[in-house]
């Protein structure tokens, strides 16, 4: 290995049960230096940066650090190496606060050895100002939006200072504002010297930040790209190893018959919410981080409680004060927040998906037979990649996860689908094949409501897309009217004037 190297993984092999899951993989980080890597769900990106941390053994290959051969054994191995980690599953206590949760482990002391509150809030204050993140530090986390609580993640993985910092998805919450301090405070941490391992599947982020690119597929190494070579074709060949992945354009002619009316809809969160979802129809929601898109889909579902307002499916008044109820009514919720909000992490995968649809066989019995089958049928549907269906969900990659809810969703044979952030998490190739799903189900005459904090998403796969703002609808979009300028005039409160 190179002695100029901060980094050096040299064929790092790893086998879980007999299946391997990283053969003979090489990756290399200089000082001062974003690496990022790609990879679809499944390729092992996060088994190799686990291996790096401490928290998997590799069985066969060597780890250099500094020169010099290192033998990482347990994450507090990694962290006295100086390598720090944040995940893309959120590793906060949420009944601490966000000083707390900053220094959790590693509080100021006083006199007599207690923990000097004082300092250790005003530490935590500094850092967050230095980053650029409005929080008071006193509040609870679990008060916090999503975006808020990564931007916490990553404030307590800087306040230790690592020379080798791994950032995986750390952008898959945030709006791009947000995005944007982030990517700035990363450039000065290459300015300090420390090396950054970054993972993400957002390519205008990867031809943004990305020193080098290296792409993995199935466990193998498939090539690096210096800077000059990174380009988002050729990434997404090597990531897929075919040359068929297209942008997805949706183009779709859907019913003017109403499926789902909502009337002047208000709570604490959302206020005057009104708008019409037709037979066949992808409705797109955007908005920033706050304005109300998560809180409209859990109020209409039953899950936040309604002052006011009506609901109309089928042009029937509904009343729905409980998920129950939305699902009696042949409809189905994929929350943003997968880990918290949707999933059993350890039980397996196919109770993960039959659960919203259990069998019974003529004697009353529960058929657990035909339970299994359903959900094999969805992973093989979505792909989701797993040893199979007894694999705990747990041990799935975060994209494999989200592909696990929407698959319980779809076991149902849905009216309406409502999405919040459906491909968080999710590959290229991945997103492609959900994209196509969906105008699979709307062809079928299934209505979708998609939330995504991704504007160029929403552009390709609704036919029309409301934008909210500060809990309001502030525009409505048809499809010969999208333009991401429209929607962040509209999503940032501005109004202007839309050619139809």
């Amino acid at each position: 290995m190179q002695s100029d190297h901060l980094l050096f993984m040299k064929q790092i092999t790893k086998r879980f049960n007999g299946v391997p899951v990283l053969t003979d993989v090489d990756f290399s980080l200089f000082g001062g230096e974003v690496h990022v890597l790609v990879g679809e769900n499944g390729a092992g990106k996060s088994t190799l940066m686990n291996i790096l941390t401490g928290s998997v053994r590799a069985d066969e290959g060597e780890l250099w650090l500094d020169g010099q051969k290192a033998d990482i054994r347990t994450p507090a191995d990694a962290r006295a190496l100086g390598i720090e980690i944040v995940h893309q599953e959120l590793m906060l206590a949420p009944h601490l606060s966000v000083a707390e949760n900053i220094y959790l482990g590693k509080e100021p002391l006083g006199a007599f050895g207690k923990i000097d509150w004082k300092r250790l809030n005003s530490d935590a204050a500094r850092l967050l100002e230095e980053l650029h993140i409005q929080l008071d530090v006193h509040t609870q986390v679990k008060a916090l939006t999503v975006a808020q609580r990564q931007l916490v993640e990553i404030a307590k993985v800087l306040s230790q200072n690592p020379k080798l910092l791994i950032l995986d998805e750390p952008t898959s919450a945030l709006t791009e504002s947000e995005t944007d301090l982030l990517l700035q405070r990363v450039e000065l941490l290459k300015e300090r010297g420390i090396g950054i391992v970054y993972i993400s599947h957002k390519m205008d982020e990867i031809t943004r930040i990305a020193d080098r690119a290296t792409v993995l597929r199935d466990g193998r190494y498939i090539g690096t790209l210096d800077r000059e070579e990174i380009e988002i074709q050729k990434i997404i060949e090597m990531m897929v190893g075919r040359k068929d992945v297209i942008d997805y354009h949706r183009r779709h002619e859907f019913s003017n018959e109403p499926v789902l009316e909502v009337r002047g809809l208000s709570n604490h969160t959302i206020r005057d919410i009104g708008f019409t979802l037709h037979r066949g129809e992808i409705l797109g929601i955007a908005g920033l981080m706050g304005s109300g898109r998560s809180e409209t889909a859990r109020a209409i579902f039953g899950i936040d409680k309604v002052e006011r307002g009506e609901i109309f499916l089928d042009g029937k008044q509904v009343h729905i004060t409980h998920p129950r109820k939305a699902i009696r009514h042949r409809m189905g919720f994929a929350p943003e927040d997968r880990k918290d909000q949707a999933l059993f992490l350890r039980m397996a995968l196919w109770p993960n998906i039959s659960i919203s649809r259990i069998f019974k066989n003529k004697w009353g019995i529960r058929d657990i037979r035909g339970e299994k089958k359903l959900a094999e049928e969805y992973r093989q549907k979505l792909r989701i990649r797993t040893t199979g269906i007894y694999q705990t969900v747990q041990r799935l990659s975060g994209g494999n996860q989200q592909k696990a809810v929407i698959a319980r969703w779809l076991a149902t044979d849905p009216k309406i689908l409502i999405l919040d952030e459906p491909t968080r998490g999710i590959d290229v190739g991945a997103k492609t094949e959900i994209y196509e799903l969906l105008s699979e189900l709307t062809d079928k005459g299934v209505s979708v409501i998609v939330i995504s904090s991704e504007l160029h998403e929403l552009l390709a796969v609704a036919d029309r897309i409301l934008v909210m703002c500060e809990g309001r609808i502030t525009g409505e979009l048809q499809h010969s009217e999208f333009s991401q300028e429209k929607i962040m005039s509209y999503a940032v409160g501005h109004t202007m004037e839309v050619i139809v």
